[in-house]
């Protein structure tokens, strides 16, 4: 039986919202490299959405797991040559970083699912080895999804970089944070900012996520061809 940290995660992101007063943040169980037994173990905790970062495991899975209502996000990069499979298999894609990526989603959603949810995915420290878009680019990308019938767009993602100073890391969310202020004012039905994973969420939440993405908290640390382990909670401290 997997022994997730589940509760802990939940109970640290409710203390949060009670302490800004404001909704919790959303959790997205990061199931990459995970066997669709770990996910099944989490599902029947109560968790339903879980994200993949390559679109043919994520297709493995849900083939296992369709006997369950579960959600699934795309937060890996996304070539443009998976692009179809993606459009068909996902509900949310938290990675769309260029035009052509757009077109190509809008295209290949199957028009008997309803418009597929996306975030606009920002490179938020301008590093050379990350995806994502650049800030000043995040008006006419998400402008072009909003655009698109097939597609909805709900906000932003970012993955900053892991900055070992505690101030560098909440300046990045802090400014992800301003873009995405600015995005709901020009765009109707924004409610997400996806940023946040199990060794800063905390940080994450407090500047403004309103989704964190954990794997390891969850499900443990792992390496290649290991169970899942048992995990350490994070709690964010004052709540």
């Amino acid at each position: 039986m997997l022994h997730s940290g589940l509760h802990e995660v939940l109970q640290d992101l409710d203390n949060a919202s009670r302490r800004l007063a404001r909704p919790a943040a959303r959790l997205l169980a990061v199931s990459k490299t995970q066997p669709a037994e770990a996910i099944r173990a989490l599902a029947a905790q109560g968790q339903r959405a879980f994200g993949e970062n390559y679109v043919q495991e994520a297709l493995r899975k849900r083939e296992a797991l369709a006997d369950l209502a579960l959600e699934w996000h795309l937060i890996g990069h996304l070539q443009s040559n998976k692009s179809r499979d993606a459009a068909a298999a996902f509900d949310w894609v938290q990675t769309v970083d260029r035009d052509k990526l757009v077109a190509a989603l809008a295209r290949h959603r199957p028009s008997v699912l309803g418009p597929l949810n996306v975030l606009v995915q920002v490179n938020v420290d301008d590093e050379a080895s990350k995806h994502g878009c650049r800030p000043e680019a995040v008006d006419a990308l998400a402008d072009a999804v909003a655009g698109e019938p097939r597609l909805r767009l709900r906000g932003l993602m970012a993955i900053p970089a892991p900055w070992p100073e505690p101030e560098r890391r909440r300046a990045a969310f802090a400014a992800m944070k301003r873009l995405f202020d600015d995005l709901t004012g020009r765009h109707a039905g924004i409610d997400t900012l996806s940023m946040g994973m199990s060794a800063d969420y905390a940080m994450a939440v407090e500047e403004g996520a309103t989704m964190v993405r954990i794997g390891t908290a969850l499900f443990g640390e792992r390496s290649a061809g290991q169970a899942p382990g048992h995990p350490r909670p994070l709690n964010i401290r004052g709540s």
